[in-house]
């Protein structure tokens, strides 16, 4: 069957029954808990973990940065292989709740490192394998339990619950802080019993195996990157990549933001919690709107929003702080509402279902290490010409991004591999209704 992703409608829009065509199944609803869960625990951690290293511990903001961008790119590299595994007997939901576990073990480790900065690498590492492992087969088991036409609104749904937990876990930790003046481990412990109960959740509540395979069975994938024979999906990871070597960073927005407005350094832990709060208002109906005209063009508006940010930052300014914060928060919300999930819908179908874990793997490694590239690439530029040199050359780069991208991305790439409607494990019933 063919996917509908061209800037008009290129497939009959899914009928508006207002009853089953509604509803989001079970299992992307238990996979929503679970990540909300587990990001409570892991953002907890995150957010104070750079007062806790540099403030507390006393490492430099170089040894820092160091740490977490060598195991970001461990992470990327993993997700290889976590998805490889997930393939090899459709073992999704094992290999993802391996990850969970060890990134709620990774909070015992810190508790246990004490100072030793050793034993914080190795606690920072294993988040970071836990973290990669899991991605690609949560979110195959999310495109192999949702029908094809839907899955702009799974992803929308998930992503969603996902940010609610990442909204939450900082003001938990920060609220924490505050009642225990100061004590770090007591944020460890909780995120550790909270990363437990994620663990729990999946265990319980997530299907142990993903549908049944297609009605005609495909080619059995054992290949790493087999993915990459499919010229649908290399142009969607070719496309993804270079957009994606395009977009400097969260961090470098704030900065440029807190920069341009002065703002005390008190406020910056703020800001991503604006930015959130957007996407999770409109991550749900970014994935309707991309299952009903095409995941294609939806995906390049949002990086249409992302130029509007870095447009933004470049204008003239001299007003109230909300001028300027408000309009790059909100379009940085609506960049991810319109991306990070409606790539994954738009990838999805187009993999074998033997071969879908390691395909998005490979997806999400390309598009991160292109990320991690731009990124440092960034850095170099505001330090070698400063920050409107470097972020006048960011906006150009990510013009011509968009326009390889709309060169690229297929608009009607072929599924020919999955049956039409996955069914959801076990029955009906698990399927509840959602707004």
């Amino acid at each position: 069957m063919y996917l509908a992703t061209t800037g008009h409608r290129d497939a009959p829009a899914p009928p508006r029954t207002g009853g089953a065509g509604r509803r989001v199944p079970g299992t992307v609803l238990a996979l929503g808990t679970v990540s909300l869960v587990t990001d409570i625990s892991s953002e907890m951690v995150t957010a104070v973990l750079p007062l806790y290293l540099v403030l507390g511990l006393g490492l430099s903001p170089l040894q820092f940065g160091f740490l977490d961008g060598l195991f970001n790119g461990a992470a990327a590299i993993v997700r290889l292989l976590g998805g490889h595994a997930a393939d090899r007997g459709r073992g999704h939901k094992q290999v993802a709740g391996l990850g969970y576990a060890l990134s709620a073990l990774s909070r015992l480790g810190l508790l246990l490192a004490g100072g030793a900065t050793a034993g914080i690498a190795a606690a920072l590492a294993t988040d970071r394998v836990g973290k990669g492992i899991r991605t690609a087969p949560r979110d195959a088991l999310i495109t192999l339990s949702s029908p094809p036409e839907t899955l702009g609104r799974s992803f929308g749904v998930h992503r969603a619950m996902d940010t609610t937990g990442a909204l939450l876990g900082p003001l938990a930790a920060f609220a924490l802080l505050w009642v225990t003046a100061d004590a770090y481990d007591a944020v460890f412990v909780v995120s550790f019993c909270i990363g437990l109960l994620g663990v729990l959740l999946l265990v319980l509540y997530v299907p142990g195996h993903p549908p049944a395979p297609p009605v005609k069975p495909a080619r059995r994938t054992r290949k790493m990157f087999e993915a990459l024979r499919d010229p649908a999906f290399r142009r969607i990871l070719a496309a993804a990549a270079l957009l994606g070597a395009a977009t400097i960073g969260d961090s470098f927005v704030y900065l440029l933001l807190q920069r341009r407005l002065d703002l005390p350094v008190g406020w910056f832990p703020l800001l991503p919690l604006g930015a959130a709060a957007c996407y999770l208002l409109l991550a749900i109906p970014a994935g309707r709107i991309a299952d009903r005209v095409g995941r294609r063009l939806p995906f390049l508006y949002g990086h249409l929003a992302l130029l509007g940010v870095y447009a933004t930052l470049l204008a003239p300014f001299g007003g109230p702080a909300l001028l300027l914060l408000a309009p790059v928060l909100v379009l940085l919300g609506v960049f991810y509402a319109t991306t990070d999930g409606v790539l994954m819908a738009l990838a999805g179908p187009v993999l074998p279902a033997d071969g879908r874990a390691g395909g998005l793997a490979l997806l999400q490694t390309g598009q991160a290490l292109a990320r991690m590239l731009a990124a440092a690439g960034f850095g170099a530029a505001w330090t070698l010409w400063g920050e409107g040199p470097a972020l006048w050359t960011a906006t150009a780069v990510l013009l011509a991004a968009l326009a390889a991208g709309w060169a690229l991305l297929p608009r009607t790439p072929r599924t020919p591999h999955d049956s039409p409607a996955p069914a959801e494990p076990g029955n009906r019933n698990s399927e509840r209704r959602t707004a």
